[in-house]
């Protein structure tokens, strides 16, 4: 026993003695126990770190279990509260990944760590990654201010950072738009946050513009009155907020600019003003009415 009690103390951290001579000591200590008092050493060694491991696995099989089961009736439950994807893929996700660090200390504790001292490790790693990766965090706050105050969601039509599509997906660092020339468009979270954003999909209605340039001498009052016909006749004009509108908007330099306006839905709002240039193009040169070219007068002042 007090061999043992030797080999223990020659086990402890000594501020004095370099690590070798600690080496020294300590096999000059195993050299001098008996057969019975290495095997029992051993088996003393074994059993309390063995009934650590086998603590350890066994809180890991268990945490690992509830953390997916946890994950699974989070899931259903934002889906039965109708929680909008992205923001239910967003909070599923950081469940997990904090329950997962939470696991993975109760583990090394139960092994031996302190605490403290791995809390205190955790922190600095912390530190250290998040100054790498400065960028990396921005987008995630940009990401998180986006899933709170939603200025867009998935499905929303929107232009923003020089970009215009479909939004296909609000990932944690990312916002994934689908242009209308079948382009994917990754944005950073925290350029999205950060700009201005142009939403067409966040009302039913949207207002279509139009600017028709007859030229000088036509009758404009007649081309006004035809315009506001072909609006009127169009099952996609809404009267409401405003009736269909046409009035002489500029005079300008070679021609008349008439402006028409119309209320319709989103989803009839391109068809709508492709359909009626068509119309305008075909019809109002049959009414006597000319759209005219750029034109400049020159006088020649023979001396």
């Amino acid at each position: 026993m007090d061999n043992m009690l030797l080999f223990s103390a020659s086990l402890a951290p000594a501020p004095d003695d370099s690590l070798a001579m600690a080496i020294g000591e300590t096999i000059k200590t195993v050299s001098n126990m008996s057969s019975s008092e290495i095997w029992q050493l051993l088996l003393d060694t074994f059993t309390k770190w063995g009934l650590k491991i086998l603590a350890a696995l066994l809180i890991y099989i268990i945490g690992a279990w509830l953390i997916r089961k946890i994950r699974r009736m989070l899931k259903a439950l934002l889906t039965k509260r109708k929680v909008e994807a992205s923001l239910s893929t967003f909070l599923v996700s950081l469940t997990n990944i904090s329950l997962t660090v939470l696991l993975f200390v109760v583990v090394v504790t139960i092994m031996g760590v302190p605490a403290s001292t791995f809390a205190a490790l955790l922190a600095a790693g912390g530190l250290a990654i998040g100054m790498a990766l400065s960028g990396t965090l921005q987008n995630f706050a940009g990401g998180v201010m986006i899933l709170l105050f939603k200025p867009f969601k998935v499905g929303d039509y929107i232009e923003t950072s020089g970009y215009s599509g479909t939004v296909d997906a609000i990932n944690i660092t990312t916002t994934q738009i689908h242009t209308v020339d079948n382009k994917i468009v990754f944005l950073p979270n925290g350029t999205v946050a950060n700009s201005n954003i142009q939403n067409y999909s966040a009302t039913e209605l949207r207002r279509v513009d139009w600017n028709i340039t007859i030229s000088y001498g036509d009758d404009a009052g007649k081309a006004i009155d035809l315009i506001k016909t072909y609006l009127k006749e169009d099952s996609r004009v809404l009267d409401a907020p405003a009736p269909p509108f046409a009035a002489i908007s500029e005079l300008g330099s070679s021609a008349v600019v008439i402006t028409a306006r119309a209320w319709t839905t989103n989803g009839a709002y391109w068809d709508l003003f492709y359909d009626m240039n068509r119309k305008i193009y075909e019809k109002l040169p049959a009414e006597g009415l000319h759209f005219p070219y750029p034109q400049l007068d020159v006088f020649i002042k023979n001396r």
